[in-house]
């Protein structure tokens, strides 16, 4: 039996407005099919998202969460059934360009130096109007980044106390032993609209604060 060589995790929570989108932008991408697989999450939407799933049934495959356990555990549930080498995040809000995976997983794949390799992205709105684009070295994103699985597995996959900000506290973790290359083309497209849930300045701030205290950098 052959297994994909990436695979896309999809988190989502009460994401029946974007899902589509973000699922349509992955079934259409340039890679073989046969070559990535796309495992979304469902950590315990109350909303029509499970109808979403529904739709995509045959190219995706599920995780139904009982109870909403956060984020990074959502991504955890994931990780554990992931059956391709490499890992890509993409949230269920946002969407991607038809080459994503192809480009990503060539430059991972092709140079063994590079432990992940990371797009920059585009900024865009609810109706999908351009904002700007984003550098994902100045500018990092959760987003984007196609890791090695048996590296993720290394420096222990998402820690769970982070319900928000998981991302720094991974990557932080993950560059203390390895890199991350960028690859300078905006093929992820970032969602901004009011619901982000970094947009939750006091949760920000708590968990930024966490993540200071767990690293260290308190004076910085």
């Amino acid at each position: 039996m052959s297994y994909p060589d990436v695979s896309v995790l999809v988190p989502v929570h009460n994401g029946e407005a974007y899902l589509g989108r973000c699922l349509r932008s992955l079934v259409a991408q340039l890679m073989p099919r046969n070559q990535f697989e796309i495992i979304v999450i469902d950590d315990g939407s109350s909303d029509r998202t499970s109808f979403v799933m529904d739709m995509f049934a045959d190219e995706i495959v599920t995780i139904a969460l009982e109870a909403n356990g956060g984020l990074p555990a959502a991504l955890n549930a994931g990780l554990e059934v992931a059956k391709g080498s490499y890992i890509v995040r993409v949230d269920s809000d946002d969407y991607v360009n038809e080459s994503f995976l192809s480009i990503l997983h060539m430059f991972a794949s092709a140079n063994d130096e590079f432990d992940a390799v990371a797009c920059d992205y585009l900024l865009v709105n609810n109706v999908e109007e351009v904002l700007g684009r984003g550098n994902c070295e100045k500018d990092p994103i959760a987003c984007g980044v196609m890791f090695l699985l048996d590296q993720l597995n290394r420096i222990g996959l998402y820690d769970e106390n982070f319900r928000t900000h998981e991302d720094l506290d991974l990557r932080h973790r993950f560059l203390s032993k390895y890199s991350i290359f960028r690859v300078p083309l905006p093929l992820y497209r970032y969602r901004r609209h009011e619901t982000n849930m970094t947009n939750n300045e006091e949760n920000s701030a708590m968990f930024l604060a966490m993540l200071k205290h767990k690293h260290g950098l308190e004076s910085k």
